[in-house]
């Protein structure tokens, strides 16, 4: 492999384990100033990138020596992002968001495909690229499954929605966001017309193995499983 490629692979690397650490931490959606995020373990980690947890160690062990650290490791007690680390990590989810809309709104993806298509194109796209696409797109706060874009200057919009899983039974709320995590979900949902926007009532709470919603004004209730509810986001419907 040539150098120049390499050092892209490298680069491309380090950058998806500091947002895989920042989705862990809950600090992927958390307006900034908001509560201490949370320590990620190593095997958490290994699961979420699909590597071997030594793969992990090794690669938490040089983030964390590097001469700006970007990571806070403590074996045993799981890591966290240094500064400069949180910094790079929204930096790329920005680009993430960005390139998410841009794919969606002028391209004319569907929502379902934008996610993995922007996890190739996110490392690489230049600042004056990303600026282009923001002023097109007249500086979006949200990206097309409803989550916050970071801001030029990295800090995260603050989001008031809840997870379905928290909410009680009754009441209509609004779905604020859905998790882009999983293309075959996301499409299951968008076929039953749940998109970010879209109105529902709670028919039964996820106090058990299953959460009843019902969407817009179907009478026939949507039963989701609770970890899928705890995916989708929403917010009270303004009086």
């Amino acid at each position: 492999m040539a150098p120049r490629q390499a050092q892209n692979r490298n680069s491309e690397s380090v950058d998806n384990y500091l947002k895989a650490i920042l989705t862990l931490s809950g600090s992927d959606n958390q307006a900034t100033g908001g509560p201490a995020p949370r320590r990620v373990a190593s095997n958490a980690l290994a699961a979420q990138l699909g590597v071997a947890a030594a793969s992990v160690t090794n690669m938490l062990q040089k983030l964390a020596a590097a001469a700006v650290p970007l990571v806070e490791y403590e074996r045993h007690r799981g890591v966290l992002l240094s500064p400069a680390g949180k910094r790079r990590a929204l930096e790329v989810l920005r680009h993430h968001r960005l390139i998410e809309t841009f794919l969606y709104k002028v391209l004319d993806y569907p929502i379902e495909e934008v996610h993995e298509e922007a996890e190739r194109l996110e490392h690489f796209i230049s600042e004056r690229f990303e600026e282009r696409i923001a002023a097109k797109l007249g500086h979006p706060t949200c990206d097309p499954h409803g989550h916050s874009i970071p801001t030029l200057e990295g800090e995260m919009p603050c989001q008031q929605s809840i997870p379905l899983t928290e909410a009680i039974t009754g009441g209509t709320f609004i779905v604020d966001s859905i998790s882009d995590r999983d293309a075959p979900t996301l499409r299951s949902l968008k076929a039953h017309g749940m998109t970010p926007g879209t109105r529902l009532r709670i028919a039964k709470s996820a106090s058990d193995d299953l959460c009843s919603v019902r969407i817009g004004r179907s009478a026939r209730p949507l039963d989701l499983s609770r970890e899928v509810a705890r995916e989708i986001r929403i917010l009270p419907l303004a009086k």
